[in-house]
């Protein structure tokens, strides 16, 4: 009777300690639900189309589209008009006490046209199309010199601040004309 409850403790400890490492999905972003981003014509539909059909935008740049046609590179050429809409979209995983991790990551690019504002390019980039930034972890030395803890701490000793002056005339408390000593 003990042995057949041991593996019966043993066996629920097992299911809870690998239910406690199944992995949490979180979902970020702009969410299709009922419209596909895929489903923005090129050249028929315009920026209120899109807006209908997707709903606002994750983000804006305000760049010229310089006319890109699907599959090209949308160039940064000014800061004029808002031409370019994205839409991104990402899936990450964490299990337990690990970093998240990124698992799925959709970012679709809408380019319009700036006098007709019809579409001129639906441009869509996956996780793999993205390029890893290399962090530059230096700081930017100022200037002046550092000082110990040391040197904070007794860095106003001998300077003579908390003794009262001999010319207390124009300190707080004191009245104008008093020569008490």
């Amino acid at each position: 009777m003990i042995r057949k409850s041991a593996i019966a403790l043993f066996a629920s400890a097992v299911v809870l300690a690998t239910g406690a490492c199944t992995p949490m999905t979180t979902y970020n972003g702009f969410q299709v639900v009922e419209s596909n981003p895929a489903d923005v014509k090129v050249g028929e539909d315009t920026k209120s189309t899109v807006m209908t059909k997707l709903g606002s935008p994750s983000a804006t740049s305000l760049t010229e589209s310089n006319g890109a046609q699907p599959g090209q590179e949308i160039k940064l050429v000014s800061a004029r008009d808002s031409n370019l809409w994205f839409y991104m979209t990402q899936v990450s995983d964490r299990v337990a006490f690990y970093k998240p991790r990124v698992a799925k990551r959709d970012v679709v690019a809408v380019s319009f046209d700036g006098s007709s504002e019809q579409v001129l390019a639906v441009n869509t980039y996956k996780l793999e199309d993205g390029k890893v930034v290399s962090f530059n972890g230096r700081k930017t030395p100022t200037r002046g010199r550092e000082i110990s803890i040391l040197e904070q701490l007794l860095g106003n000793v001998g300077n003579g601040g908390m003794l009262p002056r001999d010319d207390a005339e124009g300190l707080p408390g004191s009245r104008p004309g008093d020569t008490r000593q």
